[in-house]
C-alpha cells in the first residue's frame, strides 16, 4: 500500500506535486501548532505596512482543519490540477504555472477591491484564505476544456463536466458552506478561460502569453513542446493560439 502511494506521488507532474505537498505540509503544521494560521492569512494592512509579503502566497496553502472538507479539497486538488497539467497543459509547464499565478492574482485583487465595496465588504472580509477558491478555479477551467465528459455526483445523478462547478456550488450551499469561496474561484476561472481560449479565437491575439522569465524557470519545456508527435499542435488554430 505504502509503495503504491509512493509511486502515485512520484508520477505526479511537478507543479501538482509541489502544490499538493506544500498544502498538506502547511495544513498539518497548523494542526500540530507548529505554524500559526495568524501568520498565514491574507491581511492587506500587514502586507502593505509591515511588508509581510509572504501572506500573498501562504493564504493559498492553508486548507483549515484536517477534516472531511480538507480531504475533499485535497482530492480535487490532486485530481483536477493533475488532469490539467498532464493533458491541457502537457509539455507547457510554464503556461500552467502562469495560469495558477494569474488565478492567484485575480483572487487576491477581488478580495482587496471587494473589501472596499459596501455591499460586498462584509462577505468578502470572511475570505482570508483563498486556497479553496484557487482549487475551485482549476475545477472550473478543467470543466470548460472538457465540457462533454459524463460525470456522476455521489451516484445520485449524472451530468456533463460543463455543469460540474455549478453542481459543487449547489452542494456547498446545501451543506451550509460559504458560497463566496466557490464563486470567487468561478470568477477567476472564467476570467482565465475567456482571455486564454475565447478572446484569442475572436481576435487572434493572446493577452495571457506566458512571460519569458517564467518560461526560463522551466528550461526543458521547449524540448517537449517541439515534438512532432504532440497532437495538440497538429491543428494550425491551436498552434496560433499557443505559439511562443
Amino acid at each position: 500500500m505504502a509503495q503504491a502511494v509512493e509511486e502515485w506521488y512520484k508520477q505526479m507532474p511537478i507543479i501538482t506535486r509541489s502544490y499538493l505537498t506544500a498544502a498538506i505540509a502547511t495544513t498539518i503544521g497548523c494542526s500540530l501548532d507548529i505554524i500559526s494560521p495568524h501568520h498565514l492569512y491574507l491581511n492587506p494592512i500587514l502586507v502593505a505596512k509591515k511588508y509581510q509579503f509572504w501572506r500573498l502566497i501562504t493564504n493559498f496553502l492553508f486548507f483549515r482543519k484536517m477534516d472531511l472538507d480538507f480531504l475533499f479539497h485535497m482530492f480535487f486538488l490532486a485530481r483536477y490540477c493533475k488532469l490539467l497539467e498532464e493533458n491541457s497543459f502537457r509539455g507547457r509547464t510554464a503556461d500552467f504555472f502562469y495560469m495558477l499565478l494569474f488565478g492567484a492574482t485575480v483572487l487576491t485583487g477581488i478580495v482587496l477591491v471587494g473589501g472596499m465595496i459596501p455591499y460586498l465588504s462584509e462577505s468578502i472580509a470572511e475570505v482570508i484564505f483563498l486556497s479553496n477558491s484557487l482549487t475551485f478555479m482549476m475545477v472550473y477551467v478543467w470543466s470548460k476544456q472538457n465540457p462533454f465528459i459524463h460525470m456522476s455526483f455521489l451516484g445520485l445523478f449524472t451530468f456533463t463536466a460543463a455543469y460540474l462547478p455549478w453542481v459543487l456550488l449547489g452542494f456547498s450551499v446545501l451543506v451550509g458552506a460559504s458560497a463566496w469561496v466557490d464563486l470567487l474561484g468561478m470568477v477567476a476561472g472564467h476570467a482565465y478561460y475567456f482571455l486564454e481560449d475565447v478572446y484569442p479565437r475572436m481576435t487572434g491575439r493572446r493577452p495571457l502569453k506566458t512571460p519569458s522569465f517564467i518560461k526560463a524557470l522551466f528550461a526543458d519545456e521547449a524540448v517537449v513542446v517541439a515534438r512532432p508527435a504532440d497532437l495538440r499542435f497538429a491543428a494550425p488554430a491551436a498552434e496560433d493560439i499557443h505559439q511562443d
